[in-house]
């Protein structure tokens, strides 16, 4: 397994997708410069969080021009398998790579702190290997992270299980309206996505932030777990 990790002028998160694949994991990484516009000797590509262009005009809007961006989408048009994480889903938002858009938080302030999520489908390979009602604990840090698309847009997305991940409490349920829950006030409290053939992901929250006992502290190492789905493990 390869793992092409983008990096954007102002993504920050690219050495913890590192950490994930290529220390814990033991996978092949290689850094894909935003330049770069063929994606063909990699199996997975991640987008790992930060402030891509520094998020001028709006999140995601200027990392979509990016010539890397056309040879993400032919590899993900051919089957290639691809994540985005906090920026990295703003920015598949952002490209048509997945439906919806990621508006300001409720209450309009920058969120960091550590939310509960819940399975909601394993029709992605980020999933696969997860049992519905599985619970990951994994920080946030996000200020436009509160995700909305039209009622015909969610309602397709709810009836094909393409919400893989749901904000949740500490006990697994969903409660939409408590802003300690659903912390961004996103739509269904919905934390991640995946489009129709299940091979592009979308999320806000970092599970790559929560995949060691020594450094996830109220997460553990809960996050792991997809990775380790993402990669057959």
């Amino acid at each position: 397994m390869k793992v092409g990790v983008v990096v954007f002028p102002g993504t920050n998160c690219d050495q913890d997708i590192e950490n994930v694949y290529g220390r814990l994991l033991k996978a092949e990484t290689r850094r894909i410069w935003h330049r770069e516009t063929k994606i063909s000797d990699v199996d997975l590509v991640v987008l790992p969080g930060g402030f891509s262009y520094g998020d001028y005009l709006r999140t995601g809007a200027l990392a979509r021009l990016s010539p890397v961006m056309d040879g993400i989408k032919n590899f993900a048009a051919e089957g290639g398998k691809v994540i985005g994480i906090c920026n990295g889903f703003q920015i598949l938002c952002e490209s048509g790579l997945l439906p919806g858009v990621l508006l300001e938080n409720v209450g309009r302030r920058f969120l960091s702190r550590f939310v509960h999520l819940t399975v909601e489908s394993t029709k992605s390979f980020f999933t696969a290997g997860m049992s519905k009602g599985d619970m990951l604990t994994c920080p946030i840090a996000h200020f436009q992270g509160n995700y909305f698309a039209d009622l015909s847009t969610i309602s397709e997305l709810e009836a094909n299980n393409q919400v893989i991940l749901r904000y949740c409490s500490g006990s697994g349920k969903r409660i939409d309206s408590d802003r300690d829950v659903n912390v961004n006030g996103s739509i269904n409290s919905i934390a991640g996505i995946t489009n129709t053939t299940g091979n592009v992901v979308g999320l806000m929250p970092h599970p790559e932030r929560a995949v060691e006992m020594l450094t996830g502290f109220i997460g553990s190492d809960t996050g792991l777990s997809p990775f380790k789905c993402s990669v057959g493990a």
